[in-house]
């Protein structure tokens, strides 16, 4: 548990997901954790699912905390930190972003005696799954342990340059969208060839799950473990071609680049 405590502005998904992965994993007391938003109804149900504080202050919930994070959507991100410069507190203060698209630079120009650190993870944190990217500027890079700290415990974490942020953005935050929609598309099959919407569901979570702890556990590259089930004139092999014809691998890779050529724009 950390003895810190923390303010996260913005009640959204992720904001939430950060809130809910926090105090599953013990990682700070509720009483030490406050959740902003502009809508009473969301934070409400937070309280009674976390016992954590609650405010639709923004400047209130810094003044009490010492790391912020700002989970808000990227559009009102910089407008919103503008407007609340002069709660930030020099040598208190810590700034961690979740906001896509939004540079250290940009929130550094705002706020240029507060450290800020991005950080970009996936909803997957409220399970304590996220695969979450950290970037730190010169000015914050004291900060990159503590950051760390926290998100090596909802899931696990890795540190690019801020150059390399937009990759990991699609890759690591949009990545679980990709996965879900792999998910989904495997139910749906497993309807149509005569399994109940629930038992296909339950199939298609269970081997993503396997797969995925087959590469963390035995570190081989993917091809390897499909050569372990795939044997000639077989099953998997004729299901593995028929969906390459389609494209399967190619219109991931395509999606992939897409979103990367996305956010690279927003960032230019």
């Amino acid at each position: 548990m950390i003895n810190k405590r923390i303010a996260i502005i913005g009640a959204g998904n992720l904001g939430s997901s950060i809130a809910r992965g926090m105090v599953t994993k013990g990682i700070i007391d509720p009483k030490n954790l406050t959740i902003t938003n502009i809508s009473t109804d969301m934070l409400t149900g937070l309280k009674e699912e976390l016992g954590v504080n609650i405010t639709t202050n923004n400047s209130k919930a810094i003044d009490e905390s010492d790391i912020v994070f700002i989970a808000v959507k990227p559009y009102v991100a910089i407008d919103l930190i503008s407007s609340l410069k002069d709660s930030f507190v020099k040598g208190k203060h810590v700034l961690a972003s979740v906001v896509s698209g939004i540079k250290l630079k940009e929130i550094e120009d705002i706020l240029p005696e507060i450290p800020v650190v991005r950080v970009m993870p996936n909803t997957a944190l409220s399970v304590c799954q996220s695969m979450t990217a950290i970037s730190v500027s010169e000015k914050s890079a004291e900060y990159e342990g503590l950051m760390k700290e926290i998100f090596d415990q909802l899931g696990e974490s890795f540190v690019v340059p801020e150059s390399q942020m937009p990759a990991a953005t699609v890759l690591a935050s949009c990545g679980i969208a990709f996965a879900l929609r792999f998910m989904r598309a495997t139910a749906q099959a497993g309807i149509e060839i005569g399994f109940s919407s629930a038992l296909s569901h339950k199939i298609a979570a269970q081997i993503m799950q396997g797969a995925a702890e087959l590469i963390k556990a035995n570190g081989t590259h993917p091809e390897e473990e499909i050569d372990r089930v795939t044997t000639p004139m077989g099953v998997t092999i004729s299901s593995l071609n028929s969906m390459e014809h389609e494209g399967f691998s190619a219109s991931l890779v395509h999606g992939v680049n897409a979103g990367f050529k996305k956010i690279k724009e927003t960032e230019s």
